[in-house]
């Protein structure tokens, strides 16, 4: 299994003040060993005003290439554009093409979307109609990303709206496209499937956990990232990402079931961790050991 780490964990919360530039970053995860590395689009990383054209997407991808770094998947920034709003679907298709010509220009092979809104800001008499809409948005960018050869993944979690259990499932089968898949967070499946966070409406929760997320999103998940979770909120919004062992997710119980998802890669997710840049180390150590555990 390829271990990859994410670049946004040096942009974000403790380290929105001094961002650690991409390059250093590449550099570090190439000497501690990773095979690769997970690209943020948002500032001051690989964003499409930092990467305009050709030449410069073509030198990022080389740069990484002289460090034997490859590229599991770009988190593209579409906080512009709300997919789930009405009226929205042609400028996020605008820009999601964007974003999807920058993957395949740096060589990534797949791209992250959310779906934008919050948990309770839909009225429940518009749900049904959000749920289709934002289906058939996601469809046309499945089909779009599918002719570039860039797969699309979309991220639940308690930070935004459909993060219940059944609700990941239906919205993946409302978009119905086989390049759409499911983006598994160990830490968000935590979260929204056995602590039911941020969930609107009646709750849902799963006893089994992470294990059972996983077994009821089988076939479906083309994408995971890794984080441990103490079964907390991050300011009331998000799942708190903690290093591995500093949580309650049973990671070598879940691993087989983990390496039986068709990925290429897994990606180390420390968003907002205090430490991340000094988890480096740890945390592919520990990947590394999951991996061969569950082989």
């Amino acid at each position: 299994m390829k271990v990859s780490f994410g670049s946004w964990a040096f942009t974000f919360g403790p380290y929105a003040s001094h961002p650690i530039p991409f390059d250093e970053v590449a550099a570090r995860l190439a000497s501690a060993g990773y095979d690769g590395v997970e690209v943020s689009g948002f500032p001051p990383h690989v964003t499409l005003e930092a990467y305009p054209d050709t030449e410069s997407r073509v030198a990022l991808r080389r740069r990484l290439e002289d460090l034997n770094l490859g590229i599991s998947g770009y988190a593209a920034d579409f906080t512009l554009v709300n997919p789930s709003v009405a009226g929205n679907k042609d400028r996020y298709l605008y820009l999601f093409a964007h974003a999807v010509d920058l993957c395949r220009e740096i060589g990534s092979p797949s791209i992250r979307v959310d779906t934008g809104t919050a948990p309770g800001i839909i009225p429940d008499d518009e749900t049904e109609d959000t749920l289709h809409r934002l289906a058939e948005t996601w469809r046309a960018c499945a089909e779009f990303a599918r002719t570039a050869g860039v797969a699309m993944d979309w991220e639940f979690e308690p930070a935004f709206a459909f993060n219940k259990p059944s609700e990941v499932v239906r919205l993946h089968d409302l978009v119905a496209h086989p390049n759409f898949r499911i983006l598994f967070d160990t830490a968000h499946a935590y979260m929204c499937g056995f602590e039911g966070a941020r969930q609107h409406g009646r709750g849902e929760k799963l006893e089994g956990g992470v294990a059972q997320f996983l077994d009821l999103c089988q076939g479906r998940i083309g994408h995971v990232h890794l984080a441990d979770s103490d079964g907390t909120l991050l300011g009331d919004e998000t799942s708190s990402h903690c290093s591995f062992g500093e949580g309650k997710i049973p990671f070598f119980k879940v691993a087989p079931k983990l390496r039986a998802v068709k990925s290429a890669w897994w990606c180390v997710d420390l968003c907002f961790h205090p430490k991340s840049w000094d988890q480096i180390d740890p945390a592919l150590k520990f990947v590394r050991s999951l991996s061969r555990a569950s082989a």
